[in-house]
This record gives structure tokens, C-alpha cells and sequence, in this order.
């Protein structure tokens, strides 16, 4: 990871609302999240859902921008009991007994495709959540599906066109991770690779158009190193898999552990469509 200090923005956030105080990760992961809602272009009084809001991690920086007067609904299919080191349910807790809570809605263990509203959004945010989806037919549904409830969809992904070498060893696990999800049973959080142009085409096949895109700097994030890491971990674990897929494995295994150098996150891209 990248060294940095934490901006005026994240530590007037941080002070004021007496979040992640004592958490150095986590303001690290604050810090990138507020940049990414910045790009979103959210108002104050807006009414934003969010897909895959999982420990709340962008939802907080969303109730931010919103202001007193807005309101964020934050649904996700898992359990509040999932995820570490804390849960969903214990994380979420913290967020809403802080001075946003009053701002935040969390909706664990529902689906989308099940999700009832009869609110019309101004809009609907999918942070860090699209490579979750296990095909591309379920992430065009969702959007779909969203076109009817919300003016606006905001995409913020892990941008696979890596400008740094120090960035290939994320693109590599991740590549693992993917494939991993494909070959051998788990519940990998990584079950697709999205590129931003493959995520361009389901939008504007569901009606969307798409009225901005960025790339925010996320290479000081530690969720590279991470990756490494795990991916690492599992190498024995692709034993059985066809041949040709092993060999496409391993070559990204020694392309990811070909330096012992500092590894540095890919960056995060935004679209924003209408």
C-alpha cells in the first residue's frame, strides 16, 4: 500500500461523526469511498439505494452527501452474521447508532429481484458490488429492473486497464479469484470480471445512457495486497481443473508473484448513466 495521509475531507468526516476513530483500515477504505460518492455527483436531499452495501463502507459517505434532509436505503443478499472481522450486522450497528443513522435504512438477506419500493430514487449505486454478480445476465436484469425506479445508476468497479506494473499483481488475483469461482466450488466474493466497456453495453441494453466516466486513484488501497494474498492460499486448489485452464492459472500465479515489490490496488472506475 501506498503511504498517504488522510485529507482535510476524511478527518472533518471522522471527527464529526465519531466513526472509525481507532480503525486505520478502515479510514484508509473511507477515504476512497468519499472520493468515489464526490464523482457521483450526489446532492443534498437526495434518495439513494444502494446495491451491495455489504458492511457499509460507502453507505456511510453516501449519508454524508445526502445531507439531513436525504435518505439512503442499503440492501444486500448476505446474512448480517457474514463477512470479518466484523459482520454486516456488527458493522452496520456502529453506522446506525452514529449521527447518520437517522439518515440510513440497511436491508440484509434480500435480493433485488425480491425487493419491493414504492419510492422513486433519484438514484441507485452499485459500489464495489458488480464483480459479485455470477453472470452478466443477472447484473443486466438489475439494471433493467432499476430503470424503473431511479433517474440515475452510479457504477464504481475495480478498473481492469492497470496503468502501473505495480497494479498487475491485483489484476492477476483477481483474474484468480474469477476463475477460481468458475472451477472450483466456494463463495468467493469475485465471481465475474467486468470490464467498464462490458458494463457500458448492459447499461444502455437496459436504457441507460451514460452521462459521465472517471477513474478515481484507489492504488494507496490496501484491497491489492489482499487479493494477493488470498489468491496465494488457494493455489493447491486448482489440482483438478482442465488442463488448459490450469496452465492459464499458473501463468497468472507467476505473473502475480514475479516481484516481491510494493503492490499498489488497480483504480476504481465510475459511470454514471441517466
Amino acid at each position: 500500500m501506498t503511504s498517504f495521509e488522510l485529507n482535510e475531507k476524511t478527518t472533518t468526516f471522522i471527527s464529526t461523526y465519531k466513526l472509525f476513530e481507532t480503525d486505520e483500515i478502515q479510514k484508509v477504505q473511507l477515504q476512497h469511498r468519499m472520493d468515489l460518492v464526490e464523482a457521483f455527483g450526489i446532492k443534498i436531499g437526495m434518495k439513494v439505494l444502494e446495491i451491495g452495501c455489504g458492511q457499509g463502507d460507502t453507505t456511510v459517505a453516501l449519508a454524508d452527501a445526502v445531507g439531513e434532509t436525504g435518505k439512503v436505503i442499503g440492501i444486500d443478499i448476505a446474512s448480517r452474521d457474514y463477512g470479518a472481522p466484523l459482520t454486516l450486522g456488527q458493522a452496520t450497528d456502529i453506522i446506525r447508532s452514529s449521527a447518520l443513522g437517522e439518515r440510513i435504512t440497511f436491508h440484509f438477506n434480500t435480493d433485488f429481484d425480491m425487493f419491493q419500493s414504492t419510492e422513486k430514487f433519484d438514484m441507485a449505486v452499485l459500489s464495489h458490488s458488480s464483480w459479485y454478480f455470477k453472470s452478466k445476465e443477472d447484473l443486466h436484469r438489475y439494471f433493467k429492473k432499476l430503470r424503473k425506479m431511479t433517474k440515475y445508476v452510479c457504477i464504481a468497479e475495480w478498473d481492469l486497464d492497470f496503468t502501473h506494473l505495480s497494479q498487475r499483481a491485483h489484476f492477476c488475483a483477481a483474474s484468480i479469484l474469477g476463475l477460481y469461482s468458475n472451477f472450483v466450488n466456494n463463495d468467493g466474493n469475485i465471481q465475474n470480471l467486468f470490464h467498464k466497456e462490458q458494463m457500458i453495453k448492459l447499461l444502455n441494453e437496459a436504457g441507460f445512457q451514460i452521462v459521465r466516466q472517471d477513474i478515481v486513484d484507489a492504488s494507496y488501497l490496501q484491497d491489492g495486497h489482499w487479493e494477493k494474498s488470498y489468491a496465494n492460499t488457494i493455489r493447491n486448489e486448482f489440482i483438478h481443473v482442465p488442463p488448459m485452464i490450469q496452465t492459464l492459472i499458473y501463468s497468472y500465479y507467476e505473473l502475480m508473484n514475479v516481484t516481491n515489490e510494493d503492490v499498489q490496488s488497480l483504480n476504481s472506475f465510475i459511470l454514471c448513466a441517466e
